[in-house]
């Protein structure tokens, strides 16, 4: 990653909490200590930032607390053509007329590509997906209520009593933080009680997550494999994992990520 980008990415994760550690830093910009380290001095002495033991804070510190984990931008940038892929098999598993709920993130918002000819009823918390299915779809859009968390991208609410309640979806779909033998994982207590209240309004969840997530693993628990009907993800998934999903009775598809590949570039130069 460029350092331009590193410093952009180091400066917006300090808005966003009171201190950023090293260790966070690192894990945002999949950078080495040392390089974070270096960062971090660079824009203490531009007065970008304050300097403080075992990490940074902003000069002035954010009233308002984000959410932990990468940003929007950060993560659109990653296993990019492996996205796409596995929101191309989502879509597929969808039929004109059926309530739906998209969850937001980075591999759920590459369904908006796929969804441009389709007529269903989208029940979404991203407003990036709602903006673009709204522009470029037919589709009718549902947005919940709740705090706009910007760098995230996603709108999320503590209380009972918002719309989500009133929504019914034959699947949703959704990312994860990681996914593991104990279930789905997430980086946030307020994801995991913002995202519970949809996957009660689905009769099926449908997990798009491509195979490093296999390999992440975060201390808080979404929910079992056994709430979990379909796992979406790519090649590059090992044999123990398949094995743990077929054990747990979740149904598994690899996309083909060359052949999407194939099919975006030749509907492109159409």
């Amino acid at each position: 990653m460029h350092e331009k980008e590193r410093h952009r990415i180091i400066l917006s994760a300090v808005q966003e909490k009171p201190v950023v550690t090293v260790p966070e830093l690192v894990d945002l910009t999949d950078s080495s200590e040392a390089t974070i380290r270096r960062d971090i001095a660079a824009l203490h002495v531009q007065k970008k930032l304050r300097r403080v033991r075992g990490g940074a804070e902003a000069l002035h510190p954010p009233q308002f607390v984000g959410l932990a984990g990468r940003p929007f931008t950060v993560n659109e940038t990653l296993n990019t053509r492996q996205k796409q892929a596995i929101a191309k098999e989502a879509v597929a598993l969808c039929e004109d007329g059926d309530p739906i709920i998209i969850n937001g993130g980075t591999t759920t918002f590459q369904m908006v590509h796929f969804l441009t000819n389709r007529r269903m009823q989208v029940f979404t918390n991203s407003f990036n997906i709602a903006e673009h299915l709204l522009k470029h779809s037919k589709n009718t859009i549902m947005l919940s209520g709740g705090t706009i968390y910007r760098e995230q991208n996603i709108v999320l609410s503590p209380f009972d009593n918002d719309v989500t309640r009133n929504f019914y979806a034959r699947r949703m779909f959704m990312g994860a933080q990681g996914i593991g033998p104990l279930g789905l994982m997430e980086a946030d207590p307020l994801l995991i009680q913002a995202e519970q209240k949809l996957i009660d309004q689905a009769d099926e969840l449908v997990v798009l997550v491509d195979s490093t997530k296999f390999r992440k693993r975060s201390s808080l628990i979404l929910c079992g494999l056994k709430r979990i009907a379909t796992v979406i993800t790519d090649s590059g998934i090992e044999d123990r994992d398949a094995a743990m999903l077929e054990e747990a009775g979740v149904n598994l598809i690899v996309a083909n990520v060359q052949a999407s590949t194939k099919s975006e570039t030749a509907s492109s130069s159409a």
